[in-house]
């Protein structure tokens, strides 16, 4: 319902037939789905997960080098990342750092006897469109002493050779029509 219709309904009945009383209802309706939008844009900026215009902000306010040129969804992976990665380092902490940058599976392991952290991921084939800008988050976050490994999911011929064409194809769409498994 418009604001419009709400302010003449809140009026009495014997207002719906005065055309000055529509005129003046429908302009500041108007005036007010528009003040309810601005104010619904706004309030969308103070989460990253749904920002557009602040995303700026918040890349200054986390001392993120600004880059314009990538899409949103990117930068706001940069974004939560950062966000989450304050703190004591962990196996925990490094998952959540991870996940901002993938949605499909990541498991994430600490061998602190090899210094390493294992970072496979499960669900996506291939290359993540955000692979770089993870490997910066968790090199900014993670101890100097330790090594990070990634392990990205490739198909095997065994593994094609059990699939159908059909199967294959839906894979391929996924795979570049950004669903990423």
């Amino acid at each position: 319902m418009s604001k419009s219709d709400a302010l003449m309904n809140l009026l009495p009945p014997l207002y719906e037939n005065v055309l000055e009383m529509q005129l003046l209802t429908q302009t500041e309706g108007a005036e007010l789905d528009q003040l309810a939008a601005g104010v619904e844009d706004v309030l969308q900026q103070f989460y990253p997960e749904s920002a557009t215009w602040a995303l700026d902000r918040y890349e200054q306010d986390l001392q993120i080098q600004t880059n314009r040129a990538k899409p949103n969804d990117q930068r706001r992976s940069v974004i939560i990342s950062k966000m989450r990665g304050s703190g004591k380092v962990s196996g925990s902490m490094l998952k959540n750092v991870a996940q901002a940058y993938e949605s499909g599976g990541i498991d994430v392991s600490v061998d602190s006897s090899k210094y390493r952290i294992l970072i496979r991921f499960i669900d996506t084939w291939g290359l993540p469109p955000n692979l770089n800008d993870l490997k910066a988050a968790i090199e900014d976050i993670k101890p100097a002493h330790m090594t990070v490994e990634y392990r990205l999911r490739y198909l095997t011929i065994a593994e094609i050779e059990s699939m159908t064409l059909s199967e294959i194809e839906q894979i391929r769409q996924d795979k570049f029509a950004g669903g990423g498994a």
